[in-house]
């Protein structure tokens, strides 16, 4: 989709939004000009190659005219980490825009997410507006669903599901796609979370004959789709790769299991 660049960027802002999880500004304006929603970057994650590999963060936004590019991200081992330590000024190493985005061709979309999917999401919401779109999201409790403030500039309406009712619908975002589906005339569906969440919006879209399109969350190595370590099985018995074709794919396309 774009074309991809090794660099050294500045970060602008890293700061916590959320409880162990952090919104992270890099100045990159070749990447802010070329990505597309869906799309994700390598990023340098130790000053001291422990861990040797880059890891894959997806853009959760850009801003073209600042040249700015968002990642959100949750602190989960070593690497994010790190990263969470690093202070506006300084650098980091980073490749992208890598992979294959969401096709926004139809006129009503719907996005699902939930946990950190929803940052490709955000990105995706965000390159749609002004034009009408809805978000389900879902989250274990209101402390999670920070999000919805994020959302809300960009999409008509925001249904949201916690699992402890402390926010919205009491369950998940899965148990309440059925009855939004029903009622929005939607034309396409794009969602990214964890693999359950992804078939069970998969199998409510085949059920509403709607368009799917599915962000699959995978370990990656390389992120160029040469050590085949993001490997997906295809529903015509073939494979592919998360970070070369992906991480977005129709969902008729792949097997989600």
């Amino acid at each position: 989709m774009g074309k991809k660049v090794f660099q050294t960027v500045r970060i602008e802002e890293n700061r916590a939004i959320n409880p162990g999880v952090f919104q992270l500004i890099l100045h990159s304006p070749e990447i802010a000009a070329s990505a597309a929603p869906g799309q994700f970057v390598m990023l340098e994650v130790s000053a001291f190659r422990d861990p040797l590999l880059k890891r894959p963060y997806s853009i959760a936004g850009t801003d073209k005219t600042t040249g700015r590019v968002m990642i959100i991200y949750r602190v989960v081992g070593r690497g994010t980490e790190y990263l969470s330590q690093k202070q506006p000024g300084e650098t980091l190493e980073i490749i992208g825009p890598l992979g294959h985005g969401f096709e926004l061709a139809g006129k009503k979309p719907l996005l699902v997410g939930g946990g950190i999917g929803l940052a490709p999401l955000l990105f995706t919401a965000q390159a749609i507006f002004p034009a009408p779109v809805e978000l389900v999201a879902g989250g274990r409790t209101k402390t999670e669903m920070f999000w919805q403030g994020l959302f809300q500039p960009f999409c008509s309406k925001v249904h949201i599901a916690t699992d402890d009712g402390s926010l919205g619908s009491c369950g998940t975002c899965v148990d309440i796609l059925p009855q939004i589906v029903k009622t929005g005339q939607f034309d396409s569906i794009l969602t990214c979370g964890p693999m359950p969440m992804l078939r069970s919006v998969a199998a409510c879209a085949a059920e509403f004959q709607i368009p799917c399109q599915v962000s699959l969350e995978q370990h990656m190595a390389c992120g160029f789709g040469a050590c085949l370590t993001c490997t997906c099985a295809t529903k015509n018995g073939g494979n592919a790769q998360v970070c070369k074709h992906g991480p977005v794919f129709n969902a008729e396309e792949v097997d989600l299991g």
